[in-house]
């Protein structure tokens, strides 16, 4: 998937993953516990290395808002919540599933659309190209270490909100 090592293109390509992947989980012709299993994984690992690997390195940027980082990083933890109410949900398509689908659509819509207008735009005007692709590249290390150990399950998730608190 990923061309480019600009961590901007490549947080957009996680994005642009999960809303086919939402697509998916909408659809009854699709497996939808499949998709919202690779959905977990992607978020989770996405913003944990987000946080570990981009989020700091943004912050020492003047021009980049540290108070639109931080927000970021709690609403990672307001996905990751809706994401677990509804790995939690019994029956894939019940009324609860739908309900708890649409909430986590709601709070990860939201948070992409601010990223992409706040953090990602203050990277594109502030962080050079050759950091941006370092950047890039340790994002991509960091999320790809972190999808090998099932960071989606819910046993994680449960200790990843916990954490949060």
């Amino acid at each position: 998937m990923a061309e480019t090592q600009d961590v901007v293109e490549l947080i957009l390509q996680d994005h642009r993953r999960m809303e086919d992947l939402f697509r998916q989980m909408r659809s009854v012709e699709a497996d939808r516990a499949a998709a919202l299993q690779e959905f977990a994984d992607l978020l989770v690992a996405h913003a944990l290395a987000e946080e570990a690997e981009v989020y700091p390195a943004l912050k020492r940027y003047r021009n980049i808002d540290n108070e639109e980082v931080e927000h970021g990083e709690h609403e990672h933890d307001e996905g990751n919540e809706a994401l677990l109410h509804l790995l939690e949900v019994k029956e894939v398509g019940s009324e609860e599933w739908d309900a708890k689908l649409e909430e986590l659509v709601e709070a990860i819509t939201h948070h992409t659309d601010e990223e992409e207008r706040t953090i990602l735009n203050g990277a594109r005007e502030n962080v050079p190209m050759p950091r941006r692709e370092e950047l890039g590249a340790a994002f991509l290390a960091d999320r790809d270490r972190r999808l090998k150990d099932e960071p989606g399950s819910v046993e994680n998730l449960r200790r990843v909100v916990g954490s949060s608190d």
